[in-house]
């Protein structure tokens, strides 16, 4: 198994081609990503640390699909994503972090 994520990307991606995801409802993919949350939410809650891994696993294909059916790349979307948080500032408050934008 690679542990290269572009790689493992590309092939995320070509597994959904090859099975005709990249065409089907993007609405049905936010659903499935609904339902991987929820189980992420379970494995935090119940601290299964296996459940909680491939939660997020499921969560990174599921994401890389919509964002095929989409016509845009994951890594596009994360790209982006960074641009934005790259130069945020803020604090840890209750132990979230908060954008200085955002405090009183």
């Amino acid at each position: 198994m690679s542990n290269d994520i572009n790689e493992l990307t590309t092939w995320i991606e070509q597994w959904a081609v090859d099975r005709g995801l990249h065409t089907a409802d993007p609405n049905k993919q936010v659903l499935k990503l609904g339902e991987e949350f929820g189980e992420l939410c379970e494995g935090m809650a119940k601290g299964k640390h296996d459940q909680i891994i491939d939660s997020i696993g499921d969560m990174y294909v599921v994401l890389t699909i919509l964002a095929l059916q989409l016509g845009y790349s994951i890594d596009s979307c994360v790209g982006m994503a960074y641009e934005e948080i790259k130069e945020r500032k803020g604090r840890m408050k209750n132990g979230v972090f908060v954008k200085s934008e955002d405090l009183p």
